[in-house]
């Protein structure tokens, strides 16, 4: 059996959670806007990241959702992002009147080609939303010469991505002007359901925080000074992560070591795992890339053999999910999606993006990865490979 984020075995939750727990309930208070431990969690996030400000909210959704309603896009605005990835980076989109533009992906890493993303840019386009996919860095530093060029914000999503690092040495979340993070259940540190942004913005800092409270300001009476929703985090959930938060170090070596040994048992194979620093990857999946395609036929040869393998890991990309290609926004309406003018790419739909499709269709392998795994399930893990390509 394979640890699991799903069960004890494969999580680093323990006593320290226990007694955080412990420690806010007996102290009554369980609200942030009075407690202590969000705050406590968000001055030790961004000290983590070097940057000045976090903002705590409910989920990594929540926290995307604060990120795209700083960049303040007018209804209809366009914000360029990847097309596999989870749709919670979408969601925030559409939930602020925006259009959802999918840029093609490196046919390895799975994460934006910077030059599909400079040939989505439009007169409308507001920001570039970048996905650390599983772990791997995204062309950041690009991104954001490409962003600063056109005058738009660069945010990062790094649900996938806990103290990835970026070639400069620091660490994702911080090259754009906002990175996102998730303490969901099956990432690296979880509190069930959580998120946080980062910022060195002062101004885009107290839009996000006024957008996870109501738009209230706090210190000027019940007065809300612009709209925003109810994304606060719990001080339980500040609580748990925060016992979590001292545990990823380890968590993140653990799974680096685990992913140096089986790239090196799979060295003189037919696969292709991005990228070649093992140091700089979060390994939240370990990804497999099989260039001449056979992805679907391999993974049901590694599950057969009891390894936690699928290929593509989605269905379909993003920008052929019927949500986009077919399904109402709101009431029966599509509002905001509207089609492309007739000289552009198609937005949505099979042949938008027909690197992603491939990736998903043919070429990509996810293995679930685990900071608890011993050198024995990776052995297992590398034998069944190798007989599937014996």
């Amino acid at each position: 059996m394979f640890p699991s984020m799903a069960d004890a075995a494969g999580r680093t939750l323990g006593d320290e959670e226990i007694a955080a727990v412990t420690r806010v309930l007996r102290s009554g208070m369980l609200s942030s806007v009075w407690g202590t431990e969000v705050r406590a969690l968000e001055r030790e996030v961004a000290d983590l990241h070097g940057v000045a400000y976090a903002v705590a909210a409910s989920s990594g959704t929540a926290a995307l959702h604060l990120a795209v309603a700083a960049a303040a896009p007018d209804p209809g605005d366009e914000i360029i992002t990847s097309p596999i990835s989870d749709f919670g980076t979408v969601a925030p989109i559409l939930a602020q009147n925006a259009v959802p533009v999918f840029a093609d992906v490196d046919p390895f890493t799975g994460n934006l080609d910077v030059d599909a993303v400079a040939r989505a840019i439009g007169p409308r386009t507001r920001a570039i939303l970048a996905v650390h996919l599983f772990g791997a860095p995204a062309p950041v530093a690009e991104l954001r010469e490409l962003a600063d060029r056109h005058g738009l914000l660069l945010i990062e999503d790094c649900a996938q991505a806990w103290l990835t690092k970026l070639p400069n040495g620091r660490l994702a979340g911080t090259a754009g002007s906002i990175g996102c993070l998730s303490l969901q259940q099956w990432k690296h540190i979880t509190c069930g359901d959580g998120g946080l942004t980062l910022t060195d913005d002062a101004d885009l800092a107290r839009r996000m925080r006024l957008f996870a409270d109501k738009g209230w300001p706090r210190d000027v009476g019940r007065h809300h000074v612009s709209f925003g929703l109810n994304y606060r985090m719990t001080e339980l959930a500040g609580a748990v992560a925060r016992a979590q938060l001292a545990k990823l170090p380890k968590v993140l070596a653990d799974r680096r070591r685990t992913a140096r040994r089986l790239l090196d048992a799979l060295r003189d194979l037919p696969v292709r795992v991005p990228p070649a620093d093992v140091d700089s990857h979060a390994w939240w999946l370990f990804p497999l890339v099989l260039p001449d395609g056979g992805a679907p036929e391999a993974a049901a040869k590694l599950q057969a053999a009891g390894i936690p393998a699928r290929a593509g890991y989605l269905q379909e990309g993003l920008h052929c999910a019927p949500a986009l290609t077919e399904a109402p926004i709101y009431g029966g309406s599509r509002f905001p999606l509207t089609s492309p003018p007739a000289d552009r790419e198609p937005r949505y739909g099979r042949g938008a993006c027909p690197v992603a499709e491939r990736m998903i269709d043919e070429t990509l392998i996810v293995i679930d990865w685990n900071e608890n795994y011993t050198d024995d399930h990776v052995d297992a893990i590398a034998d069944a490979i190798r007989g599937v390509f014996r």
